[in-house]
């Protein structure tokens, strides 16, 4: 079969799911909300008890990562994103301001359209499915094609749960022959009303720039900046695992430290014990070649690999029990590669002389790569907490906490989600961590407050065109004309 053929078949798969969900929306849309929370809590313990041998699939078929981080990401997706929506109203009146004599009502959006992630594909499919059926959507899942096996396997085993406690047949699918123009006749398909898109930046512009309305995801170049105030071995500890946790797949990950000078030395020493390897100048110019292109372009060789890998690959040895690498960059923009995101094991490192000049040093890698994403900070000095909190354009700051846990709703009190909007500054309609709520539309019924103003109910006087008299004096003159004419 020719590549032709290939893609005539993705686009005839993506036009019959498409159908096939809108039919089944049709009848999902008037669920009730007994109904709605009985099949989600069905597909949630479903994709919980398969878990782990999701992890291992996504880890074999797309080589990113480590399975039992996967595990843990899968368990984060059913369990702990159902139980912070399971008590969201989704149907029916889910509001009423008796003050205003408003009353907000839950409306479905439809048939959603969901772009998926190699680097996050069973989690992202099982939270992308979860919140949408509990808006009373119906969903297609365009998987990246390195994870269309492990994506589509998530997806089976969640829509036979939920056909099994109620569901329409169609109203969960997932394609399986991929191909950009069958990806693209999904999202342009007249019966899909939503896009939510997770995955690298030219998918998420192509969603865009359907002209349906989208949420997408931006870069995350997340800057942690370690303050003299700072609980140096909590934040060695937890930048270290935050980085090497499933290799550093998470667009929430730590990409550079900034570190205060009093304590740069310290906190370095410190990571080092939790298995951080500072690289020599030399061998991180070998790292700038290998993960990126002359372009800019990252080398997806490189993604989601050991720290052990990727030295092998660049040619230098590294102590056995290295868990992450450590660049020390006195730049930022394009003239430095590192300062880019790196969805891999490799950290890049600077030092300020003071907080300013952090914040300043934070905000350069945030413009470069990361605008509207994520900023970690490690502090216990409040007035420095506020001012990091005030001033950066992001729209995740997190306190001493992991970066790729607590951004995702984890470790802090942000929602649980796999989709995190960066946005106006980073090209998102939306900041927040994409959740149910952002699926379905509110109608407000509303009753009259006041009567109107008396000059609102009076006939008034016509403008704008002639009167009854000078149009009659108009055709009084026209005739005369017409008859002195004629004589």
């Amino acid at each position: 079969m020719t590549e032709f053929d290939r893609d005539l078949q993705s686009i005839q798969e993506a036009r019959d799911l498409a159908k096939r969900a809108f039919e089944a929306w049709k009848q999902w849309s008037t669920a009730s909300q007994e109904q709605v929370d009985r099949v989600c809590a069905a597909m949630s313990a479903a994709a919980l008890t398969a878990s782990e041998r999701l992890g291992i699939q996504a880890h074999e078929e797309t080589g990113y990562g480590v399975a039992e981080h996967k595990h843990l990401k899968n368990i984060f997706a059913s369990k702990n994103v159902w139980e912070s929506i399971k008590d969201l109203k989704t149907v029916g009146i889910v509001g009423h301001d008796p003050q205003k004599r408003i009353y907000n009502i839950a409306w479905p959006i439809g048939v959603v359209t969901a772009l998926t992630p190699s680097t996050n594909p069973t989690s992202t499919v099982m939270f992308k499915i979860l919140i949408a059926v509990k808006a009373r959507d119906a969903i297609v899942i365009a998987p990246h094609p390195a994870a269309a096996k492990c994506s589509y396997e998530t997806a089976r085993i969640m829509a036979q749960a939920a056909e099994a406690h109620g569901a329409p047949p169609g109203l969960i699918a997932c394609m399986q022959h991929i191909s950009l123009p069958g990806t693209q006749a999904l999202m342009q398909h007249k019966y899909v009303a939503l896009i939510l898109a997770t995955g690298g930046t030219p998918m998420v512009r192509a969603a865009h720039s359907t002209g349906k309305p989208a949420f997408g995801v931006g870069p995350g170049n997340v800057p942690v900046y370690v303050d003299r105030s700072a609980d140096l071995e909590k934040a060695a500890r937890y930048i270290v695992a935050s980085k090497a946790f499933d290799y550093s797949t998470i667009c929430a990950t730590e990409q550079a430290v900034v570190a205060d000078k009093p304590i740069a030395d310290r906190l370095a020493a410190l990571m080092q014990q939790e298995g951080a390897y500072f690289t020599s100048g030399g061998e991180t110019q070998q790292l700038r070649k290998l993960l990126f292109h002359p372009d800019g372009t990252m080398n997806v060789a490189t993604v989601g690999k050991s720290a052990a890998y990727l030295a092998g690959m660049a040619g230098f040895a590294i102590p056995r029990d290295t868990r992450i690498l450590v660049t020390r960059l006195s730049q930022t923009g394009k003239e430095e590669p590192l300062s880019r995101e790196k969805l891999t094991t490799v950290l890049g490192w600077y030092e300020e002389e003071d907080w300013e000049a952090g914040c300043e040093r934070c905000i350069e890698l945030i413009q470069f790569g990361g605008r509207g994403h994520s900023l970690i900070i490690h502090a216990t000095n409040q007035d420095v907490i506020m001012a990091f909190g005030l001033e950066k354009p992001v729209f995740r700051i997190g306190v001493n906490t992991m970066g790729t846990l607590g951004a995702i709703g984890l470790t802090t009190g942000v929602m649980p989600s796999m989709t995190l909007g960066a946005g106006g500054v980073g090209g998102s309609i939306t900041g927040d961590n994409i959740t149910a709520q952002h699926l379905f539309n509110i109608k407000r019924l509303a009753y009259e407050l006041s009567a109107p103003p008396a000059a609102a109910m009076l006939p008034g006087k016509p403008t704008g065109g002639p009167t009854a008299q000078e149009i009659e004096k108009a055709v009084r003159d026209a005739l005369d004309e017409i008859l002195n004419t004629s004589t």
